[in-house]
């Protein structure tokens, strides 16, 4: 048996104004920072055996906060990076909503595509894809993914056997845990969105 908790970055600068997606430079803010510092302090009672991350700027910081409370070494995946936003990579939210196309990404995640960028079936297999791989490396153990909050709905509705088109009924807030376990009788989701109040 594997336990997966799956950990989205804290909060950056960028949040709730700009699709940040994929651009370098996007740190952490001082609350975010406090945030996963909550998350690691939690985290140390679960006896975590490794700890895997997306590249990006904001989750490798959270990754390192994690990291240096567990004593564990970091593994940085492509697999757990941000989705690829494409046209949409730096624009404000306000000018993305104008755009038809935003519509049907909102909508039809099973079935849009992001303009020069990936399908949300894309970023699922590949998460899942990574996931097994990972099991199969840490048979009996406990690992932390840290990643962006796509992605993590992307692996929850996968483990729940839900369409891709029900992402959104999946809260996945900024520094919080959703935990899955995958064994030989198969996977369940046994977390969503946990959040920890920062000191």
């Amino acid at each position: 048996m594997t336990v997966f908790h799956l950990l989205r970055h804290g909060e950056h600068g960028l949040l709730g104004r700009t699709l940040a997606g994929r651009m370098p430079g996007v740190g952490l803010t001082e609350k975010g920072r406090a945030e996963i510092a909550a998350v690691a302090e939690r985290l140390a009672a679960e006896n975590i055996a490794a700890l895997y991350s997306s590249p990006l700027q904001r989750t490798r910081e959270s990754a390192e906060i994690v990291a240096a409370r567990l004593g564990l070494s970091i593994a940085f995946r492509d697999d757990f990076i941000e989705l690829d936003f494409g046209e949409w990579t730096g624009a404000t939210f306000d000018a993305i909503r104008t755009d038809p196309r935003w519509q049907a990404w909102s909508t039809r995640r099973s079935l849009a595509a992001i303009p020069g960028g990936e399908s949300m079936r894309q970023v699922q297999q590949r998460v899942v894809e990574a996931l097994l791989e990972i099991g199969e490396r840490h048979l009996d153990e406990n690992v932390v993914i840290v990643s962006h909050g796509d992605v993590i709905r992307s692996a929850l509705v996968f483990a729940l056997g839900m369409p891709l088109d029900f992402y959104g009924r999946i809260e996945v807030a900024q520094a919080s845990l959703s935990s899955i376990r995958l064994d030989a009788s198969g996977i369940r989701v046994i977390a969503i969105n946990e959040r920890l109040r920062a000191s």
